[in-house]
């Protein structure tokens, strides 16, 4: 980062708009985010495009406030270029280009998988691990190999965090599900420390080294309307998945050779899948990671700490090149600088 400064980082994949900071070391800054939160039924793109263009002014000024700035100290403008929903990225492209075009400082289009895996990198201190990212869009298994972050396996339909969501709205339940299903999950195991899956069995989601959740969500949907509470449904449908995602990070691992098991995206804010990867990687003698759970969802800091490392290893993005791509994948980048 030229000067010194400080790199802007602009998140704008999904419902989440996030601005965040990181200084001149790279010395990451919590971020400032607003989230789309429909009362019912999914994520509508053109929606939520709309409500981070209205966000993007009172944001920004936020995350300047936050750390005492004014826009003359910030050196640098990364934001999300992919993978997402088109209007949403569009939005968070138009923002990073304006606000470079008008402080005169460079431009860096980052991917988002990427950029989650160096900001769990940075805030666990892991040197080349296994990722195993689990969100909303998407769910992969990822290990870097000859220069890039290569995807060993990954879901072939929804994102197992999708899943969730998906089956929390069947139930009635806001956006988004997924905490509530982790509640309903521990509340019933509390109450029945020694329950069993007999009776609840779900269709196992892996196929090889991929995984597919479609199936288990219409699954678990059917035995609610057998008349099984919805406690106890929530707690296989965790188990069954969550075991899914963990038996392909454990095969990654004996793929590779590699000892650290990192954990990224939203889902991985859940205590139970960040168990099930401690006891995995504690039997294999090797060591599971989880950055803080303000950094495994969307977020502008990860976006600005792979923008700074980006800018610092020569990489700036032009005017001509900084359009997005909704389908950019993990393994698409180059990665220079580890």
């Amino acid at each position: 980062m030229a000067g010194g400064k400080w790199t802007l980082g602009i998140e704008s994949t999904a419902h989440t708009f996030s601005f965040g900071l990181v200084d001149g070391s790279g010395i990451p800054y919590p971020s400032k985010s607003d989230t789309v939160r429909p009362l019912e039924g999914g994520i509508h793109p053109r929606e939520a495009a709309d409500h981070h263009r209205d966000y993007s002014s009172e944001l920004f000024q936020d995350i300047l406030r936050s750390q005492n700035l004014t826009p003359s100290d910030i050196g640098a403008i990364a934001y999300s270029q992919g993978p997402g929903l088109g209007p949403c990225l569009r939005i968070g492209a138009s923002v990073a280009r304006t606000i470079s075009s008008a402080l005169d400082v460079p431009l860096i289009g980052v991917n988002h998988c990427v950029a989650h895996i160096e900001i769990g990198r940075q805030q666990c201190d892991c040197d080349d691990p296994v990722l195993l990212y689990v969100s909303g869009g998407n769910t992969q298994v990822i290990a870097k190999l000859q220069g890039k972050y290569r995807v060993l396996g990954e879901t072939l339909d929804i994102g197992i965090g999708n899943m969730l969501d998906k089956f929390a709205r069947m139930q009635g339940f806001p956006f988004p599900g997924g905490p509530v299903i982790e509640k309903l999950a521990l509340e019933y195991i509390q109450e029945n420390p020694n329950a069993s899956l007999e009776g609840l069995e779900l269709p196992y989601p892996v196929r090889g080294m991929d995984l597919a959740f479609s199936g288990i969500l219409t699954a678990a949907q059917r035995l609610i309307e057998k008349g099984h509470s919805l406690g106890s449904v929530c707690w296989s449908l965790q188990e069954h998945a969550f075991a899914a995602c963990v038996e392909v990070g454990e095969r990654a691992l004996a793929h590779t050779g590699k000892t650290e098991l990192l954990l990224g995206g939203g889902v991985a804010c859940n205590n139970r899948i960040r168990e099930m990867c401690t006891l995995m990687a504690t039997d294999r003698e090797s060591t599971s990671h989880a950055p803080p759970r303000m950094y495994c969802i969307d977020n502008g800091t990860m976006i600005a700490l792979l923008g700074h490392i980006e800018l610092n290893n020569g990489r700036k993005t032009s005017l001509l090149t900084s359009g997005i791509n909704q389908y950019l994948r993990t393994d698409d980048t180059l990665v220079s600088w580890s």
